[in-house]
């Protein structure tokens, strides 16, 4: 190259043209830039060499200017076209010949210009430029439409999170929604997520210039008003859903208006007569049991346990039925419940609602003076629930004994024979307070639930009904999901007698309780001092207790059972492993709310009592806050007694951390 050559070269991947200053060594050349700048080049580095004519570095905004009105990207659409057809190959100095009808410097530099930027129509071959087909043109031009929208879709979507964080009301479309997920995921399980899931969730924090924690994740959805302040990331870590898809409701809506036909008809009693109770929790919306006494001929009394009838609403494996199997259960949470069933059917058809006429499945009980059973009968059944109360009504009631109510008196008086006859299998009861957690609009309540007359009752009926349940299942033959559990291995009566009464010994049985167990066949329940025992009281909220219901309902049809005892024993792993993550999660929850509560009364002292040496050697301890019903690890400076009466303060919590440290308070200070 001679002096005064005008060459094109990169600098970062930018254009840059140079006028050729001298030679550099053997092979190398120096070249000035249009701001004097000089560059030292190899020949590989020059990416056009532009002809004809000789340059000083000042000319260079000039030849730039001559060569701008030549650069219309769509001209080369029509070149393209043309040799296309012609099937030949073109230089850049052709294509300025073909396009501006002339050969100039500017011109030739244009055409080079314009087909090395060109993406679409044409791709380069040694010195030369061919046109692209047809074909690959489409999809190329498809492709950059895409890209472009990508570009444009993204750029709409930073603006609308700048507008959110600057606290704007923003409706997010559902694709945009999903690219919020690997930020959930990153924020609930941390580096446990995925590595695609990290590295998007990093992205989008890099450009908002965030750290690239979870936390910051966390406060990030946060600040843009998608997850709350105490968003349950227990309940973000499983796999439970929070919502029923829309087929789902569609399905359940459907059902409601267009009802399937009631299989058990033909079977199916009417003891509307019955008077039937139902006690519950004031906030109870699924009511799924309810209670008779009816007086026999002979004056003999008979108990009637009249359970929600689900399965009379769906069959054995529509939507409604496989989505139920999937939930497993119901999840109940300090901020409400996630129901196993569309609320729509769960508390309207399926629940048993006062003064209308319900089906149920209904357990009918003579029971012997003792409090064992004499004899049962189990059908099909209409009812029409009297009363709906609440436990206190009822507890008033029993307390009052009010002759108004003979049937209640007598089911509460049955209910104490009950008791006594299961203490006498060596049923093991413990009772320890368990908190009662309650988050409305923000407000969190704790207290200690209350082990009342009305619960017992409720509960030694339910507990009846899942021994007739469970005899009934084993006479017959019928697969059941059984519940047993071992015998205990409890301590020496001398040395339980040694631990004050009450909370600490109960904690001491309480420690020595080995897990219940489900299966397809009936074993002894130790704690509950049944033979055989099988929970079929709670169908709209229990899977299992469903799936009890359908092959007793088979059963008493006179058909096969719909599942026989190893497909149910499968069927039982997956429902079981369900359940499990749920109880997880309920009591992850459980414990957040716990901790918030006590850090928005850090000031408080509490009343506690000590329960048992977690680890001695290190004076950490178990100790019982009775106002709350809370059960907490505390590490003492000195030796406690156990049942000893203490006052802890909170000294640091962190709920979203699940840390929380307690100190005692000396009682002169408090």
């Amino acid at each position: 190259m001679e002096k005064g050559t005008l060459v094109e070269f990169r600098v970062n991947n930018q254009r840059r043209l140079g006028v050729v200053e001298r030679p550099e060594g053997k092979k190398h050349w120096i070249v000035i830039d249009s701001n004097h700048q000089a560059h030292t080049l190899h020949p590989r580095q020059i990416t056009y060499t532009v002809t004809g004519e000789r340059y000083q570095a000042q000319e260079i905004p000039q030849f730039q200017k001559a060569v701008e009105p030549f650069l219309d990207p769509e001209s080369l659409e029509v070149a393209w076209e043309i040799l296309l057809e012609e099937n030949r190959s073109v230089s850049p100095e052709s294509l300025a010949l073909l396009l501006f009808s002339g050969q100039t410097p500017p011109q030739c530099y244009a055409a080079y210009y314009l087909l090395s930027e060109d993406k679409i129509y044409f791709k380069q071959k040694a010195e030369l430029y061919e046109a692209r087909p047809t074909s690959q043109v489409a999809e190329i031009k498809h492709q950059l439409e895409k890209e472009l929208q990508r570009q444009q879709a993204k750029a709409q979507f930073f603006a609308k999170l700048n507008q959110a964080l600057a606290q704007e009301t923003i409706t997010w479309e559902l694709a945009e929604r999903h690219k919020f997920e690997p930020l959930e995921r990153f924020a609930a399980l941390g580096d446990l997520a995925t590595q695609s899931q990290i590295n998007a969730a990093s992205e989008l924090l890099t450009q908002l210039k965030r750290p690239t924690t979870a936390l910051a994740a966390f406060q990030l959805l946060v600040d843009l008003s998608l997850w709350k302040h105490h968003e349950n990331l227990a309940l973000h870590r499983s796999q439970i859903p929070t919502a029923f898809k829309p087929e789902v409701v569609d399905m359940a809506r459907h059902c409601i208006s267009n009802p399937p036909p009631d299989l058990d008809a033909p079977i199916r009693q009417d003891l509307t007569h019955l008077k039937v109770y139902t006690i519950d929790d004031e906030s109870t919306q699924e009511i799924d049991d309810g209670i008779s006494l009816e007086t026999l001929p002979d004056g003999q009394e008979r108990l009637w346990i009249h359970i929600a009838d689900p399965s009379r609403w769906l069959l054995l494996g529509d939507g409604l039925e496989l989505e139920a199997r999937r939930r497993a259960t119901t999840v109940y949470l300090p901020t409400g419940m996630i129901p196993m069933f569309p609320p729509e059917l769960a508390t309207g058809p399926m629940s048993l609602i006062a003064g209308q006429t319900c089906c149920a499945l209904s357990f009918g009980v003579t029971l012997q003076p003792d409090g064992s059973i004499a004899d049962y009968q189990i059908c099909p059944s209409l009812i029409k629930p009297t009363y709906r109360l609440t436990y206190e009504d009822v507890d008033m009631m029993l307390e009052l004994a009010v002759q108004n109510e003979p049937e209640l008196l007598g089911i509460g008086a049955w209910m104490q024979k009950r008791l006594t006859w299961r203490q006498q299998q060596g049923a093991i009861q413990i009772n320890m307070p368990e908190p009662e957690i309650k988050v409305v609009d923000d407000e969190v309540d704790i207290h200690p639930l209350a082990d009342s007359g009305a619960r017992q009752l409720v509960a030694e009926m339910m507990i009846l009904t899942g021994e007739v349940a469970a005899r009934f299942g084993e006479s017959e033959n019928i697969p059941l999901p059984f519940r047993s559990q071992t015998q205990p291995e409890l301590p020496p009566e001398e040395e339980l007698q040694q631990l004050p009464p009450g909370p600490v010994r109960q904690c001491a049985i309480r420690r020595c309780m080995p897990k219940s167990e489900m299966s397809p066949t009936p074993n002894r329940h130790a704690s509950l001092g049944l033979n055989a025992y099988c929970q079929v009281t709670s169908p709209i909220r229990r899977y299992s207790d469903l799936i009890a219901h359908m092959q007793i309902k088979a059963h008493l049809r006179g058909e096969a059972v719909p599942f026989a005892a190893p497909d149910l024993g499968e069927l039982l792993l997956g429902v079981v492993s369900a359940v499990q993550e749920t109880i997880l999660v309920e009591r992850q929850t459980t414990r957040y709310w716990s901790l918030e509560y006590l850090r928005r009364h850090s000031s408080q002292v509490w009343q506690a009592l000590m329960l048992r040496w977690l680890r001695e050697d290190d004076l950490l301890g178990l100790v019982l806050l009775e106002d709350l019903g809370i059960e907490l690890a505390v590490r003492f400076h000195r030796v406690v007694g156990l049942g000893e009466s203490l006052n802890l303060r909170v000294s640091r919590v962190d709920p979203r951390a699940d840390q929380i440290s307690l100190e005692e308070v000396i009682l002169a200070q408090a």
